[in-house]
C-alpha cells in the first residue's frame, strides 16, 4: 500500500503516521520526493481502512500496490485448490458435474433424477430446499422435509448433495446434512452468512452476484476463507446486463480472468445463465472450452410441471446427451472427468 502526503506537510505529521502505522504491525518506507512524500507500507494490509487515511487532512491519496484478498490469491498461493467432495473432485485438473432439480417436489422426483443424473455421469446431486424468490407467492422450496428427501436420495445413490442455505441459523443443521453448501447469487455479499459459513467444514459453492466484479466475488470468498474455511468453489451463473433475451448473460471470460486472480476452482451453471433450456448445451460446452472446472447444471424428470424454473431444466436423455459431449471436450481439453 502506499500513502501519498499533501505537498507541503510538515515532517512531524509525517512522523506522527508513520508512528501509528507501525503500530499495526506494518513497516513503513519513507520516500521523500519533490514536493511531496510517499510512504510504502510492507506487510498485511488487508485489515487497514483506507478511508481512515483519506480523511487525514495531510494524505493526498492512497494507493493498494497488490489486491485486497490474500487467502485466495493465485500470488500467494500459485497451485491450483482442490476440492474433493466423497469421490468426487474439482479443480487441478479434475472436472465434476453436478446434476438435478432446481428444487426438491417428491421423493420420487428427486429419487428418480437422482438416480438418471448418476447414471448420465454426474458426481453430485443438486437440489433446492429452501428457495430464494423474486416473488413471495412463488414456491420457496419445501425446507426441513426437502433435506430430508435429498438425504434419502443420498443414501439411494451415494451421490453427494448440494443445496442452498439462505439463513445463518441454519448452519448447524447444514454441517450435520449437506455435503456442499450453497451460497446463493443474492447473497453472495451476505456478510453474516459468508462469516457463519466460514466456520462449517464442509465445502462452499459460491455463486457470482448478479451485477458483482470478479474482485467482489473473489472477497466474498476471502470472508469464508478468512473464517477458517478454505474449500470454497466458485460458481459463475450469468451476471445482469442490458440483454434481455436471455434471462442472463453468461460471462464466460470469467473463467480464465478469475483463474488468473485466484486458486479456487470455477464452475459454471449455465442453466441460470440462459433460462432456456436450448441454450444450456452450448453453453456448458463453451464453459470446459474456456477451463471451468466444472459444470452446475439443473435436470428435471418433468419440466412442463416443474415448480421452480422447469424452462431451464433439461430432461434426463437431454442430459445424458450433453454428458456425452462434455465428456469428449474435457479429455480433449486435458481435464479428467470425475464419475
Amino acid at each position: 500500500m502506499v500513502v501519498v502526503m499533501k505537498p507541503g506537510t510538515k515532517q512531524e505529521e509525517i512522523q506522527r503516521l508513520v508512528c501509528q502505522l507501525k503500530e499495526q504491525g506494518l513497516e513503513v518506507g519513507v520516500t521523500n520526493g519533490v514536493g511531496c512524500t510517499i510512504l510504502g507500507l510492507v506487510g498485511d494490509t488487508t485489515a487497514v481502512d483506507m478511508d481512515k487515511f483519506t480523511i487525514n487532512p495531510n494524505v493526498e491519496r492512497v494507493m493498494r500496490v497488490q489486491e485486497p484478498y490474500k487467502k485466495a490469491n493465485r500470488k500467494f498461493h500459485p497451485e491450483d485448490t482442490v476440492v474433493s467432495v466423497g469421490n468426487a473432485k474439482i479443480g487441478g485438473g479434475c472436472f465434476s458435474v453436478i446434476a438435478g432439480p432446481c428444487s426438491v417436489e417428491s421423493e420420487e422426483q428427486i429419487c428418480a433424477v437422482a438416480q438418471d443424473v448418476k447414471n448420465a455421469g454426474a458426481a453430485m446431486l443438486r437440489g433446492g430446499a429452501f428457495k430464494p424468490r423474486t416473488s413471495p407467492y412463488s414456491f420457496q422450496g419445501m425446507g426441513t422435509a426437502g433435506l430430508d428427501l435429498l438425504m434419502e436420495a443420498r443414501a439411494k445413490t451415494g451421490l453427494p448433495i448440494v443445496t442452498e442455505i439462505m439463513d445463518p441459523r441454519m448452519a448447524e443443521l447444514f454441517e450435520r446434512e449437506v455435503d456442499v453448501v450453497q451460497v446463493g447469487a443474492r447473497n453472495m455479499q451476505n456478510f453474516e452468512l459468508l462469516k457463519e459459513v466460514g466456520k462449517m467444514s464442509k465445502p462452499i459453492l459460491l455463486k457470482r452476484g448478479l451485477s458483482n466484479t470478479y474482485e467482489e466475488w473473489i472477497m466474498s470468498a476471502e470472508y469464508i476463507m478468512a473464517a477458517g474455511n478454505e474449500n470454497v468453489i466458485l460458481c459463475e451463473r450469468g451476471v445482469r446486463t442490458f440483454e434481455t433475451y436471455t434471462r442472463n448473460t453468461l460471462d464466460v471470460s470469467a473463467i480464465p480472468a478469475v483463474k488468473q486472480m485466484s486458486h479456487l476452482p470455477i464452475i459454471v451453471d449455465p442453466s441460470h445463465a440462459a433460462g432456456m433450456y436450448w441454450m444450456v448445451e452450448p453453453l456448458a460446452l463453451a464453459a470446459v472450452a474456456a477451463g471451468a472446472d466444472g459444470l452446475i447444471i439443473e435436470v428435471h424428470n418433468d419440466p412442463a410441471h416443474a415448480k421452480c424454473d422447469g424452462q431451464q431444466s433439461l430432461t434426463p436423455q437431454k442430459f445424458d446427451a450433453l454428458m456425452h459431449k462434455v465428456s469428449a471436450l474435457v479429455d480433449l481439453v486435458g481435464k479428467n472427468l470425475i464419475r
